[in-house]
């Protein structure tokens, strides 16, 4: 499952930015750091971009269909918000929120490829720490570029932010860890896991207060170092429930055959007439 998420994220990643690049092909050729993509240059054409694209979209569908019926639609829904963000930032500040809800939907679709359906108790934290996350590290990104997409009229939180961006980020960052907290509270995680959280809110905290709005360069190193922060998350989340299920199955050893039929015994008396 692990696999087939990862080359998932990556299919779904490069779909995104190639239709990201067709959609402002014109910005990009006005923004100096954009200007240099390719279609922006001249070294593809928009036909060779579709036909990539394609080409990802359909390697995609494959890993969608191994997984249940239920995922298959969740993840198809997901499809119309990765082929509009590129429009919000023409008509809202806000277009980093956006991009939250489009990247972070595998915090639903892992949930429900696993289960065959959400447990909203902790997919729905676990998604909004994610779009708070990623209005974070793409709110620095935006930084890199405000003065020529004040000059083009593309807009972001960046500049609604202006100076007082690390107030913001502060609270977002707050909000994120606590997001990630209630999920892991809600589905029993683990030592490992709250160890991670811990260890990313040092990393994440360290990051704003160092971070220089104005100049470019420090916003790109910022922006970069998330990396480090999204492989705290994802071992603490992997540590986590490998620490979860040792304790299950000690849990299990230790009531022996007898605990185990009690527990069955208990299930049943439990059980509702529909059950029945």
């Amino acid at each position: 499952m692990l696999l087939l998420f990862g080359v998932g994220s990556v299919l779904m990643r490069g779909a995104g930015c190639i239709i990201n690049d067709m959609w402002d092909l014109d910005y990009d050729k006005k923004v100096v750091r954009t200007a240099s993509r390719p279609l922006a240059a001249g070294e593809l054409s928009r036909f060779q971009a579709l036909v990539f694209l394609g080409t990802q979209l359909s390697l995609a569908l494959c890993v969608l269909l191994c997984l249940n019926y239920y995922s298959i639609l969740l993840g198809a829904a997901s499809l119309f918000l990765v082929v509009t963000y590129p429009l919000m930032k023409r008509i809202t500040y806000w277009p980093q929120l956006y991009l939250g809800f489009v990247f972070n939907w595998g915090a639903l679709l892992g949930w429900s490829a696993v289960h065959g359906s959400c447990n909203w108790s902790v997919c729905l934290p676990l998604y909004i720490s994610g779009i708070c996350w990623t209005l974070i590290y793409d709110t620095i990104y935006a930084h890199q570029d405000k003065t020529d997409d004040l000059a083009i009229g593309v807009k972001s939180t960046a500049l609604l932010f202006g100076e007082k961006t690390k107030y913001w980020l502060l609270g977002f960052s707050a909000t994120m860890l606590c997001g990630f907290s209630v999920a892991g509270i809600n589905c029993s995680q683990t030592f490992p896991f709250y160890a991670a959280v811990a260890a990313a809110a040092i990393c994440g905290g360290s990051q704003i207060l160092h971070l220089d709005i104005n100049n470019p360069k420090d916003c790109w190193d910022k922006f970069s170092s998330n990396r480090t922060l999204g492989i705290l998350l994802f071992t603490g989340i992997i540590l986590g429930n490998l620490w979860k299920e040792k304790n299950s199955e000690e849990t299990k050893d230790a009531l022996g055959p007898t605990g185990s039929n009690c527990s069955q015994i208990t299930r049943q008396d439990q059980a509702s007439p529909l059950d029945l």
